[in-house]
């Protein structure tokens, strides 16, 4: 790798000529599905029309984010995405975290790897799948966990159409869902902590809950930064699908995020200009927020993305 570093990058490429080939079909997927699109952000400053195309639609410099940041829905949407993304790092994030720890103190490896497969699985779920089964679960008349929390409760639960328990069974469906696959990332930073720590630390009496606080945590540390700077990005993106297949008219004051707003405009109203807007809303917010975790990040002698 040194040599090959030193020499001049004429000689490179053809001496590694087919280890640079092997480069060449992600540059052109990355080239063709995430950079020439971007050509495209240019009509968030234009009144676009798609017969006018690119070219011919006419220049209206910062009108549509003015309409954004003006309009009566702006801190509503706003207020719902940052509650979710709220719930995300409160909940959802740590999860992955706490189950590898969990599984990584279990010494019987058969029990292990049967616990990792039955976690792993709901993550192959399509969200379509995932909604399905939570209206069988919460529905109004038949669902188990309904006529459970009723008779419990005694009073008449209605929870898809509730407001108030909209935010929670999102939660649930997205810690069911992806905590399992979550954890891949940390088992993965644990098997590389040497075992003889643990051995030095039971010969100094350490107890398998400090074992854990001093030598697993530490272990990942740095993962779990990265982790928490790549969710920074994402602060603003609760995603659509999951959303959008728990939201109906009853509910609607509370589910609707930037996610659903572009598609309810952008799709079925034809306000191509503005949902590109808050598009690119979106990504400007997740760049800034990704470098300032950076920031904090190297500020504090973690490892960073860069």
């Amino acid at each position: 790798m040194v040599e090959m570093s030193r020499a001049p990058l004429r000689g490179r490429i053809v001496r590694y000529r087919w280890l640079f080939a092997l480069l060449l079909p992600g540059l052109a997927y990355f080239a063709v599905f995430k950079y020439a699109p971007m050509y495209g952000v240019t009509i968030a400053f234009q009144d676009y029309l798609p017969f006018l195309g690119f070219s011919g639609s006419p220049w209206v410099g910062l009108k549509h984010f003015e309409a954004l940041f003006s309009g009566p829905d702006f801190l509503r949407i706003l207020g719902n995405t940052l509650m979710l993304a709220l719930l995300n790092a409160l909940f959802i994030f740590p999860a992955p975290i706490i189950v590898a720890l969990l599984l990584n103190e279990l010494r019987l490896s058969v029990l292990k790897r049967a616990i990792q497969s039955a976690i792993y699985i709901p993550h192959f779920l399509s969200w379509t799948i995932v909604a399905a089964l939570t209206y069988l679960l919460f529905a109004l008349d038949t669902g188990p966990v309904t006529h459970l929390m009723n008779s419990l409760f005694g009073q008449r639960f209605n929870f898809l159409a509730d407001p108030d328990w909209f935010r929670p069974l999102i939660v649930l469906q997205s810690l069911w869902r992806s905590t399992g696959w979550g954890t891949i990332i940390y088992l993965a930073a644990l098997a590389g902590v040497d075992p003889n720590l643990y051995e030095a630390a039971r010969m100094d009496g350490a107890n398998r809950l400090r074992q854990m606080w001093h030598i697993t945590l530490p272990a990942i540390r740095s993962t779990i930064v990265i982790m928490a700077i790549l969710m920074c990005g994402h602060v603003l993106d609760t995603g659509f699908e999951q959303i959008y297949l728990l939201t109906n008219s009853l509910n609607r004051s509370v589910a609707e995020v930037f996610d659903t707003y572009v598609y309810f405009l952008g799709i079925t109203q034809g306000a191509y200009s503005y949902s590109t807007a808050i598009g690119l809303f979106k990504a400007l917010v997740g760049i800034i927020l990704i470098y300032g975790a950076n920031w904090l990040a190297r500020r504090f002698n973690e490892t960073g993305l860069f």
